[in-house]
């Protein structure tokens, strides 16, 4: 009769249960890292939406008022309706902004790191982009978020 003494395998090693819980926690790690920045490429997202919508309705407003510029738009903030209006005999046009977007119509442009808070688009009836005057522009200003470690930049500017 042979007698083996050998081990028998029953089950993991310590090694091979550390090095699995290593990569797990390499895994979350790599997740927990790259969910803050696709919640920020979202919102950036939406808010350039936001901008085109509006910039959009002016341009609506424009082609049903023989190229005047509204004089006015209606704050909102959030999902809601923002309407153009211009004196009477006008016509009235309304877009939809969605999300958490706020929108006002302000008399000068903003030019300071910061003067735009993030999720807000401020508008500039009557100038373009580079400041100067003009009797059928319009300019959206709204701040890009970026990472918490970047410098505050300049508001963004796009006219219509």
């Amino acid at each position: 009769m042979s007698y083996k003494n050998s081990k028998a395998n029953s089950g993991f090693t310590i090694i091979e249960v550390l090095i699995v819980l290593a990569i797990a926690g390499l895994i979350l790690l790599i997740v927990f890292l790259a969910v803050p920045a696709l919640q920020r490429n979202s919102r950036n997202t939406a808010i350039k939406n936001d901008v085109q919508n509006v910039l959009g309705g002016v341009s609506e407003f424009q082609g049903a008022n023989n190229g005047k510029l509204p004089s006015t738009t209606n704050g909102v903030s959030g999902t809601g309706t923002i309407t153009y209006t211009a004196g009477t005999g006008s016509t009235q046009t309304s877009i939809n902004i969605q999300g958490t977007t706020k929108v006002t119509t302000v008399a000068t442009a903003p030019t300071a790191n910061g003067s735009v808070p993030q999720g807000e688009i401020q508008i500039v009836i009557g100038k373009k982009c580079d400041g100067s005057s003009s009797t059928r522009a319009v300019a959206a200003y709204y701040m890009i978020e970026t990472t918490a470690a970047a410098s505050a930049t300049a508001p963004t500017c796009v006219e219509s």
